[in-house]
């Protein structure tokens, strides 16, 4: 575990007579993967965008911040243990990013159980705000059901009505599969097979051969982070694109495109919440970022900002850290922020806001190594996540 040496602390508000409420210390525990598949869009950045919010709320408000972090290497037991290290001992009032799905859905039984606060930005599965909804989880950024009716349901609509699905074996891959499946069969397409291959893993090619053989117009790549690099890697090298068949990338980041390079990834077209190249706020905030780590940021390291703002807006507003009081504050106060703007934390605990398809541009088009999108339409916060009655959350009366 790392203490990231961060805190923000207000003498201000400690010197000032009659303030709203006594001065409030928040521990703030950034959990996620530091050093395999997904390091490079969550890891270390998604702490500084932690520090970040933090330092943006400012140090008058009678608020002390502290940031620490864990590695929970892609494992339910690891980040089940460190949870309860930190809810028990170590004094953590909230939990941020936490990718991997597997992961995600152990932190969030044990949030609720020690009544403490969790905000997802990392993991996908939609299930965080369905079935296994809790008053305590707040689930930011993105999820599969926003990811399969922005990237499947474009892909169908341009004419790929078969689909084969090559799955990461796991709670997200799994989720993202149902979900966009849903999505082709609802739209009048067919789902032809899926295989599911080892997570992490680095070698796809008996799975995408499999793919490749069973004729569907589109392959979709339920996986993330460098599972989705190797396979796209891999698939090219195949030849499989040249062959008429289309990839479908449900999940990708600006990070993963990055590394693919546009000679590869270009015309791909996927769903982000982010781009850093969205508007003046998105470019400003993301120039600091860069400093700061050398690279712009993903979407989920955007999230964790976003997250960690509307929770410090909460207790400033609620007078305390108290859960309850906190959570309830965050859904009833509107959301906004400089990287995803206006938007409400819903009773389920979705965060709503608009989600963007991109497609990749070509080489010729870039004016540098981080301009990668264009943006082909806005999908608008109404209808860019499940209706608040359609996914099971026994929070929704």
């Amino acid at each position: 575990m790392k203490k990231t040496g961060f805190i923000v602390a207000s003498l201000a508000g400690l010197l000032m007579a009659g303030t709203a409420y006594a001065q409030t210390t928040i521990k703030i525990g950034v959990m996620n993967d530091r050093s395999g598949i997904y390091a490079d869009i969550t890891g270390e950045g998604s702490a500084v965008a932690a520090q970040m919010a933090a330092e943006d709320f400012g140090t008058d408000k009678g608020i002390t911040v502290e940031v620490v972090s864990a590695d929970h290497q892609n494992k339910p037991d690891v980040g089940s243990n460190i949870a309860r290290q930190w809810y028990d001992t170590e004094n953590v009032d909230v939990i941020a990013d936490v990718p991997t799905s597997s992961v995600a859905l152990a932190v969030n039984d044990i949030t609720r159980e020690k009544n403490k606060i969790f905000l997802n930005s990392g993991a996908a599965t939609s299930d965080l705000t369905g079935s296994k909804c809790s008053p305590n989880t707040v689930h930011w950024t993105y999820d599969t059901w926003a990811l399969a009716n922005g990237t499947g349901g474009a892909m169908v609509a341009a004419g790929g009505k078969t689909w084969f699905f090559v799955t990461a074996d796991y709670a997200f891959g799994h989720a993202l599969e149902r979900d966009t499946s849903a999505v082709v069969t609802a739209n009048g397409g067919e789902v032809l097979g899926a295989v599911r291959t080892p997570f992490p893993g680095t070698d796809f090619s008996s799975f995408l051969l499999q793919a490749q053989s069973s004729g569907a117009q589109v392959i979709g790549l339920a996986n993330a982070g460098g599972d989705t690099i190797n396979s796209i890697k891999q698939a090219s090298e195949f030849g499989i694109t040249q062959g008429g068949q289309a990839l479908a990338g449900l999940l990708m980041f600006v990070n993963d495109v990055h590394a693919l390079g546009l000679d590869v990834a270009q015309g791909l077209v996927l769903t982000e919440s982010f781009y850093w190249d969205l508007n003046d706020q998105t470019r400003e905030w993301s120039a600091r970022f860069e400093e700061k780590t050398g690279k712009k940021p993903s979407m989920i390291q955007a999230g964790v900002y976003g997250a960690v703002t509307h929770y410090l807006k909460a207790v400033e507003a609620a007078g305390s850290k108290d859960p309850e009081a906190v959570m309830a504050k965050m859904k009833e106060m509107p959301t906004d922020d400089p990287l995803f703007g206006q938007g409400v934390v819903r009773a389920d605990g979705r965060k709503v806001h608009d989600m963007y398809l991109f497609r990749v541009k070509k080489p010729e088009d870039s004016q540098g190594p981080w301009d990668l999108y264009e943006t082909v339409a806005t999908i608008p916060a109404e209808n860019a996540f499940r209706p608040l009655a359609d996914g099971g959350c026994p929070l929704v009366q």
